[in-house]
């Protein structure tokens, strides 16, 4: 291409993971790249803000070493060494819903080859007895068999299949969902069977590392606005904050007309990077064969509780709990920048529709005293701070037939894309199902344009 040639132009609607990934990659391929974003930040759902002197994230996020795509997106905002991974997977499990008192157990791997990697620490976990073990290890042998990607195992919700191949009540609350609630945001009963074998498979059977958990040692607004809106400028994106898009029309040419409160932009081609019903509104006639399909796509809410205590309670950085309302445990003091004595705790509550409303002094009544339960270090410790976050469409809902409801990236309509967590990506709706998006949405305009790009990932097996 001459230096006369103009380059082509594209909008990106949506500065979240996935509008982010899709601005980054067009702009690498050489395109005039304009990123329109409705909030006053970037990083869509996964964030932070200040409270006093508190730097809070609205909720805890992991990753986890399969993670290819948020590790490329990591990598590409020059932000890997602030989200580390652990070195091996180990997962600290406090069950206190025993009577004979709490127990811990742990969720652990060694480097053995798949799937003998998880056997040893399948054998030590304590809270399932031996014919449960023996149990998980059929299903997990079933399930290594099974191709995600057929769309007969997204009729069926995950607690079918796994009652199907032997899994008690018990393992199912002691494995299937600890796992299960967190990565999906639902319980084994509202969660489709392909998802979760998605979740699975890929997580526990692809390679030995392959569920090592990362997670940001700083706040998400450093790694998802402030390192990200550098990438971006670096890359020539143009990002405009605060310009929410009102319509999306056909221009006389062929070419697209975008349009804010403060401009009309034209662009040869846009990728839709919004959540489903906002994208169903933006649409053009005829974009989709069945658009209200989009409205069908429910949404999930995740709950987070944030308890700052005058003392140190917990001694590691996460734990997970069974037997007990909490969830998952995480330790926040250096990342929210704490000052003084203490330690800020978040509790992240996924699949939370029973109390995602519930009122801040409710919460409080039923967590502080499940945090004294599950730690003893906790009881008698001062509260400098009790607040609670909310999402309450965090993710789409993983429910058994959201398969067919999930779009790909193209549309009918030439040049325009759709991208986010909920489109077609195989994945549920994770940071690493959003980066994928922006992947395919942005391969898909390139393609359409005459510019294909090689693709950066290394797809796992």
């Amino acid at each position: 291409m001459s230096d006369e040639t103009p380059r082509p132009v594209a909008v990106v609607v949506g500065g979240g993971l996935a509008g982010i990934t899709a601005a980054l990659r067009l702009a690498d391929a050489g395109l005039d790249v304009t990123l329109l974003e409705g909030r006053p930040r970037l990083g869509g759902l996964a964030f932070s803000f200040q409270r006093g002197d508190l730097t809070v994230d609205n909720g805890q996020h992991v990753y986890l070493r399969c993670c290819t795509g948020y590790r490329w997106f990591l990598d590409r905002i020059d932000g890997a060494h602030l989200a580390p991974l652990q070195d091996r997977l180990d997962v600290p499990v406090l069950d206190v819903g025993r009577a004979s008192g709490p127990r811990l157990g742990r969720i652990r791997r060694t480097g053995l080859p798949v799937p003998l990697h998880l056997a040893g620490g399948l054998a030590a976990y304590p809270h399932l007895s031996l014919a449960e073990k023996a149990n998980v290890g059929r299903a997990a042998l079933a399930l290594g068999r099974l191709d995600p990607a057929d769309p007969e195992l997204d009729e069926i919700d995950f607690a079918t299949w796994l009652k199907r191949h032997g899994q008690s009540e018990r393992t199912v609350e002691a494995l299937w969902d600890l796992v299960g609630v967190a990565t999906l945001n639902a319980t084994a009963p509202h969660a489709s069977m392909a998802l979760a074998a998605k979740v699975f498979k890929t997580g526990l059977l692809s390679e030995p590392g392959a569920a090592d958990i990362g997670w940001a040692a700083v706040p998400l607004g450093e790694l998802h606005e402030t390192l990200a809106r550098k990438a971006l400028d670096t890359a020539g994106v143009r990002t405009e904050l605060r310009a929410k898009v009102g319509s999306l029309t056909r221009t006389e040419d062929g070419r697209w007309s975008v349009e804010t409160a403060g401009e009309r932009l034209t662009a040869d081609t846009v990728v839709l990077a919004v959540p489903q019903h906002e994208t169903h509104a933006l649409l053009p006639a005829g974009a989709l064969d069945e658009p209200d399909l989009l409205l069908d796509i429910d949404n999930a809410p995740i709950l987070n509780v944030h308890v700052i205590y005058d003392r140190k309670v917990l001694r590691r950085p996460f734990f997970a709990a069974i037997g007990s309302p909490v969830q998952w445990v995480f330790d926040r003091t250096h990342s929210s920048g704490l000052k003084g004595p203490g330690q800020y705790l978040a509790v992240s509550q996924s699949a939370a529709q029973d109390e995602i409303d519930l009122p801040v002094a409710e919460l409080r009544r039923r967590y502080l005293p499940e945090l004294e339960r599950l730690l003893p270090a906790a009881r008698g410790a001062g509260i400098r701070d009790f607040f609670v976050t909310r999402e309450r469409t965090a993710t789409f809902a993983p429910a058994p037939g959201v398969g067919r409801l999930r779009p790909g990236p193209r549309t009918r309509a030439a040049g325009l894309h759709l991208s986010g967590a909920w489109t077609d990506t195989g994945w549920p709706a994770t940071m690493e199902g959003a980066v994928r998006s922006g992947f395919q949405a942005a391969d898909a305009a390139l393609h359409d344009l005459g510019r294909p790009q090689g693709h950066p990932l290394q797809e796992a097996a």
